[in-house]
Protein backbone atom coordinates (compact mmCIF):
# COMPACT_ATOMS: atom_id res chain seq x y z
CA UNK A 1 0.00 0.00 0.00
CA UNK A 2 1.46 3.35 -1.05
CA UNK A 3 1.00 6.55 0.82
CA UNK A 4 1.10 9.95 -0.85
CA UNK A 5 4.70 11.11 -0.95
CA UNK A 6 6.21 7.59 -0.99
CA UNK A 7 9.26 7.38 -3.19
CA UNK A 8 10.86 4.38 -4.86
CA UNK A 9 13.53 4.58 -2.12
CA UNK A 10 10.83 4.41 0.57
CA UNK A 11 9.25 1.40 -1.14
CA UNK A 12 12.66 -0.30 -1.30
CA UNK A 13 13.25 0.40 2.41
CA UNK A 14 9.83 -1.09 3.23
CA UNK A 15 10.75 -4.29 1.35
CA UNK A 16 14.06 -4.51 3.27
CA UNK A 17 12.38 -3.98 6.66
CA UNK A 18 9.72 -6.58 5.77
CA UNK A 19 12.41 -9.05 4.73
CA UNK A 20 14.45 -8.46 7.90
CA UNK A 21 11.38 -8.84 10.14
CA UNK A 22 11.53 -12.63 9.86
CA UNK A 23 14.06 -14.51 11.98
CA UNK A 24 14.16 -17.25 9.32
CA UNK A 25 15.09 -14.75 6.61
CA UNK A 26 17.76 -13.25 8.89
CA UNK A 27 19.16 -16.78 9.37
CA UNK A 28 19.22 -17.24 5.59
CA UNK A 29 21.11 -13.95 5.22
CA UNK A 30 23.58 -15.03 7.92
CA UNK A 31 24.15 -18.29 6.05
CA UNK A 32 24.76 -16.45 2.78
CA UNK A 33 27.03 -13.91 4.51
CA UNK A 34 29.32 -16.80 5.43
CA UNK A 35 29.49 -18.00 1.81
CA UNK A 36 27.51 -18.18 -1.41
CA UNK A 37 25.35 -21.29 -1.74
CA UNK A 38 23.38 -23.09 -4.37
CA UNK A 39 19.64 -23.26 -3.82
CA UNK A 40 19.99 -26.93 -2.88
CA UNK A 41 22.76 -26.21 -0.37
CA UNK A 42 20.73 -23.44 1.19
CA UNK A 43 17.67 -25.68 1.52
CA UNK A 44 19.86 -28.38 3.09
CA UNK A 45 21.17 -25.84 5.61
CA UNK A 46 17.60 -25.52 6.95
CA UNK A 47 16.46 -29.10 7.59
CA UNK A 48 13.63 -27.83 9.82
CA UNK A 49 12.01 -26.18 6.76
CA UNK A 50 10.69 -27.76 3.59
CA UNK A 51 12.12 -26.61 0.26
CA UNK A 52 8.99 -24.64 -0.68
CA UNK A 53 9.19 -22.60 2.52
CA UNK A 54 12.87 -21.77 1.95
CA UNK A 55 12.08 -20.73 -1.63
CA UNK A 56 9.23 -18.49 -0.42
CA UNK A 57 11.62 -16.76 2.00
CA UNK A 58 14.18 -16.40 -0.80
CA UNK A 59 11.61 -14.65 -3.00
CA UNK A 60 11.01 -12.05 -0.27
CA UNK A 61 14.77 -11.54 0.12
CA UNK A 62 15.23 -11.21 -3.64
CA UNK A 63 12.38 -8.68 -3.94
CA UNK A 64 14.18 -6.63 -1.27
CA UNK A 65 17.41 -6.95 -3.32
CA UNK A 66 19.11 -8.61 -0.33
CA UNK A 67 19.93 -11.79 -2.25
CA UNK A 68 21.11 -12.19 -5.84
CA UNK A 69 21.11 -15.36 -7.87
CA UNK A 70 22.88 -16.45 -11.02
CA UNK A 71 22.48 -19.61 -13.03
CA UNK A 72 25.45 -21.90 -13.57
CA UNK A 73 24.22 -24.79 -15.66
CA UNK A 74 21.30 -26.33 -13.81
CA UNK A 75 22.28 -24.78 -10.48
CA UNK A 76 21.32 -21.42 -9.11
CA UNK A 77 24.04 -19.76 -7.02
CA UNK A 78 22.81 -17.36 -4.34
CA UNK A 79 24.79 -14.54 -2.72
CA UNK A 80 24.17 -11.89 -0.11
CA UNK A 81 23.71 -8.38 -1.54
CA UNK A 82 24.58 -6.12 1.42
CA UNK A 83 23.93 -2.69 -0.16
CA UNK A 84 20.26 -2.46 0.94
CA UNK A 85 21.31 -3.14 4.54
CA UNK A 86 24.01 -0.47 4.27
CA UNK A 87 21.39 1.96 2.92
CA UNK A 88 19.18 1.22 5.96
CA UNK A 89 22.17 1.66 8.26
CA UNK A 90 23.19 4.96 6.69
CA UNK A 91 19.67 6.37 6.59
CA UNK A 92 18.25 5.12 9.89
CA UNK A 93 20.64 3.42 12.28
CA UNK A 94 23.57 5.85 12.01
CA UNK A 95 21.40 8.88 12.80
CA UNK A 96 19.81 7.14 15.80
CA UNK A 97 23.25 6.09 17.01
CA UNK A 98 24.42 9.71 16.85
CA UNK A 99 21.32 10.81 18.78
CA UNK A 100 21.95 8.17 21.46
CA UNK A 101 25.61 9.20 21.80
CA UNK A 102 24.59 12.87 22.07
CA UNK A 103 22.08 12.00 24.78
CA UNK A 104 24.71 10.04 26.74
CA UNK A 105 27.12 12.97 26.42
CA UNK A 106 24.51 15.31 27.87
CA UNK A 107 23.84 12.90 30.75
CA UNK A 108 27.57 12.74 31.54
CA UNK A 109 27.80 16.55 31.64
Amino acid sequence: MSVAGDTPETDADERVFKALASSTRRRILDTLAASSRTTGELCAAFPDLDRTTVLQHLRVLERADLVTGRRVGRERHLSLAPLPIKRIHDRWIASYTRAAVDLLDRLDS
